[in-house]
């Protein structure tokens, strides 16, 4: 509570010294300077010094953003002119008094100076306003995705101050807007874990101070994430261990799944004995492949030297027929 004490002082301090800061310099400029402070949504009547029996009265406005406005209403005809001016900006009349400028529903574009001018016998006069517009922040507090309160003060002007109750070690984070206004959005960091539940976010701005207070759990949809980011998980280690089983099972599918049983080696001495067998029988059947073939070459030396022998007798002279 102290910590949320002291931004709300640090707050206001900030605001009186930016006010003050900002009526120095007007009075520096002019005894007929003034600071005007509306909030966003408010009306306000400004009106011009009255000395003497005024002939003219002239309001100009200068807008932050856009052009200038100017309005002119002149006593001996009644009769006013406007030139480049919002429909929030017109004259209004007060019976027996010279017209005064209203500003209907202020917005932050309205923001800027507005200078009167009034001309008499007695001679001009002027007077000045310095318009600041303030932007009271929309407060939100929500729970986040994991259970967290984060506090939000949405298009602020000027920026708003946001604590905690308890206190909290987090920053806030601003986002500046097109038309001025600061969105503040700070997330609850809790200094310590004994803490409670209920937290509070506390709004400190120049337009006022809000508060409110929230109690976060972590939600279903939390659960539900954790429970399907188990699920999934599992199911891919699942997939990975049977694409390992068949990978094994078809690795080793190529291989015999039975043993045979190996040959029996047969001694040395044996083998050598089957080949010398072998080598013999092999040359028995040599030599009974040979032996008919030389049976039959002697057959036929014996007959064709028979039929040599008896042509020779036959053909040779007796005389040289050889002897019997």
């Amino acid at each position: 509570m102290k910590a949320g004490t002291n931004m709300k002082i640090a707050g206001k301090t900030v605001y009186v010294f930016v006010l003050f800061t900002i009526t120095m310099v007007m009075r520096l400029a002019g005894n007929n300077s003034s600071v005007l402070v509306m909030t966003v949504g408010n009306s306000s009547v400004l009106t011009c010094p009255l000395k003497g029996n005024i002939t003219l009265l002239t309001w100009t406005v200068t807008p932050k953003a856009g052009g200038p406005c100017t309005l002119v209403y002149r006593i001996d005809t009644n009769m006013t002119h406007r030139t480049n001016c919002s429909d929030n900006i017109n004259w209004t009349f007060r019976a027996g008094l010279p017209p005064a400028l209203e500003i209907r529903q202020v917005g932050i574009a309205q923001e800027g100076n507005y200078s009167c001018e009034t001309a008499s016998a007695e001679g001009n006069f002027q007077k000045m306003y310095h318009l600041t517009v303030l932007a009271p922040p929309r407060l939100s507090l929500s729970c986040d995705e994991q259970g967290s309160p984060v506090c939000e003060a949405a298009a602020g002007k000027p920026p708003a101050q946001l604590s905690w109750l308890p206190e909290s070690s987090s920053t806030a984070e601003e986002k500046c807007h097109d038309n001025g206004t600061v969105t503040v959005l700070s997330k609850f960091t809790a200094c310590s874990t004994n803490v409670t539940n209920v937290t509070t976010c506390m709004v400190s701005h120049p337009a006022g101070n809000w508060s409110q207070s929230i109690a976060c759990c972590p939600s279903e949809k939390t659960i539900t994430n954790v429970f399907l980011y188990a699920c999934i998980i599992a199911c891919v280690l699942i997939i990975i261990t049977l694409l390992a089983v068949i990978y094994y099972f078809k690795l080793h599918s190529d291989r015999p799944c039975h043993r045979t049983k190996p040959p029996e080696i047969a001694p040395i001495h044996s083998q050598q004995a089957n080949k010398s067998g072998v080598e013999e029988k092999i040359k028995e059947d040599d030599m009974m492949e040979v032996e008919p073939y030389t049976t039959y070459v002697q057959k036929e030396n014996t007959i064709y030297n028979s039929v040599s022998d008896l042509t020779l007798g036959q053909n040779l002279p007796q005389d040289l027929c050889p002897g019997t």
